[in-house]
C-alpha cells in the first residue's frame, strides 16, 4: 500500500529526480485536507454496521429469494458470511480513503474474490448491488462531515465531533470512486 508520501518518492526515485514542483503542491494540499479526510474516514467507521446491514437489508429487499431456502443468504452462517464480506469491502474503502489510494483494497481485498465468490456459488450482481447501496450510504455519511450543518440540518444528525469545515464533496467522490473499483473488480 502506498500513501500520497511513498508514492510520491517512488515516483521521483523512478525517475531519478527530487521531489518538486506540482508533487509538492500535490502533497501540500493533502496535507491541508487531513482534518477532512479523517473526518471521512470516522463517520464511515462510526456507521459501519448500520451501513453494512443496510445495505445487506437493501439486497435482500430487492432480491427476497436470497433468503429462501437455497437462497444465498438462507440460514445463519450464510447471512453472517455476508455482512462480514460487507464489512471487509467497507473497511477496506476506508483504509483507500485514509491513504488516498486504493491499491490497499486491490492487494487486500479483491485481489482474488470475484473468483472466489465463483467457485462458492455467491451471486456476483447482488454483491454489486450490495457495494452500491454501501456506497451511496458512505457517501451521505461523508457529505455529512463538513462542518457546515446548514438549513438543510435536521434533528437527526449525529454530531460526530468532526473537525473539518467546508465541502467534502472531493473526499465523498473519492470514496464514491473506491466502491466503483470494488463493484468493477466483482462483477
Amino acid at each position: 500500500m502506498l500513501d500520497a508520501f511513498s508514492r510520491a518518492a517512488t515516483a521521483a526515485d523512478a525517475s531519478g529526480s527530487f521531489i518538486g514542483g506540482t508533487q509538492i503542491a500535490t502533497l501540500k494540499t493533502f496535507v491541508a485536507e487531513g482534518n477532512k479526510r479523517l473526518d471521512a474516514v470516522k463517520a464511515i467507521s462510526t456507521s459501519a454496521s448500520c451501513i453494512v446491514t443496510d445495505s445487506v437489508a437493501g439486497m435482500i429487499c430487492e432480491n427476497p429469494g436470497l433468503t429462501s431456502p437455497g437462497g444465498n443468504c438462507y440460514s445463519n452462517r450464510r447471512m453472517a458470511a455476508c455482512l462480514r464480506d460487507g464489512e471487509i469491502v467497507l473497511r477496506y474503502v476506508a483504509y483507500a480513503l485514509l491513504a488516498g489510494d486504493s491499491s490497499v483494497l486491490q492487494d487486500r481485498c479483491l485481489n482474488g474474490l470475484k473468483e472466489t465468490y465463483a467457485a462458492l456459488g455467491v451471486p456476483t450482481g447482488s454483491m454489486a448491488r450490495a457495494v452500491a447501496i454501501m456506497k451511496a450510504c458512505a457517501v451521505a455519511h461523508i457529505n455529512g462531515t463538513n462542518g457546515d450543518r446548514g438549513p438543510q440540518a435536521t434533528n437527526n444528525t449525529i454530531n460526530l465531533g468532526t473537525t473539518a469545515k467546508g465541502d467534502c464533496s472531493a473526499l465523498a467522490s473519492e470514496a464514491a470512486s473506491y466502491f466503483d473499483v470494488v463493484s468493477t473488480s466483482i462483477s
